[in-house]
């Protein structure tokens, strides 16, 4: 019944923006058409991360802007999503074109960040808040690598920044920069154990 509801808002809705990130991250910049978008969807090579975008997009459209049982159906849509791949990113997130999921497993992202085009993240990943009414913001070209966290109030974060595995961050990042949390891998053996 969801696919039903999901066809329904694709044939009587306004496409440009979704078919805009499409076009960006499925087709890869070749002008948009249903047809090279199905072949895309069908290619044997078509991986499951790709297909994650493609129907996380969907859904966080009709929920953005479809009828209340179109809402429903993109909330039963992401909840497929999130018990498929471990992975959630909240119905209502807004994220420029390019988002790029490499690995999706076990990533969360809040419906309360704003984050600009060329978005790359990677496996478990959280990205959330600590006070609703607050934001997190982050500009273009940003990545997050495996393991890290990005939590807090409200942390604006820059463009061209490359956030490194396992890391913390919980303030503000200036644009152009490599931020990762040191770590220190210091083995400790106890005696008599």
């Amino acid at each position: 019944m969801k696919y039903i509801h999901a066809i329904i808002f694709l044939m009587t809705h306004d496409l440009t923006e979704l078919k805009k990130y499409w076009e960006v991250e499925l087709i890869k910049g070749k002008e948009f058409r249903w047809r090279r978008l199905f072949r895309r969807l069908k290619e044997r090579h078509f991986n499951g991360d790709s297909n994650f975008v493609f129907l996380w997009r969907l859904a966080n459209e009709m929920f953005k802007n479809g009828t209340q049982r179109q809402k429903n159906a993109a909330k039963r849509i992401n909840n497929k999503l999130k018990a498929k791949y471990n992975t959630e990113i909240q119905l209502g997130a807004k994220i420029g074109a390019g988002l790029n999921i490499v690995h999706p497993m076990a990533i969360e992202i809040t419906a309360k960040v704003d984050i600009g085009e060329n978005f790359t993240c990677l496996q478990f990943v959280t990205i959330g808040l600590q006070h609703y009414p607050l934001m997190i913001k982050m500009g273009n070209n940003v990545t997050v690598g495996c393991n890290s966290v990005v939590l807090g109030g409200e942390i604006n974060i820059g463009n061209n920044v490359y956030i490194g595995a396992m890391s913390f961050v919980n303030k503000d990042l200036p644009d152009n920069c490599v931020v990762y949390t040191k770590k220190t891998n210091e083995i400790i053996i106890k005696d008599n154990c």
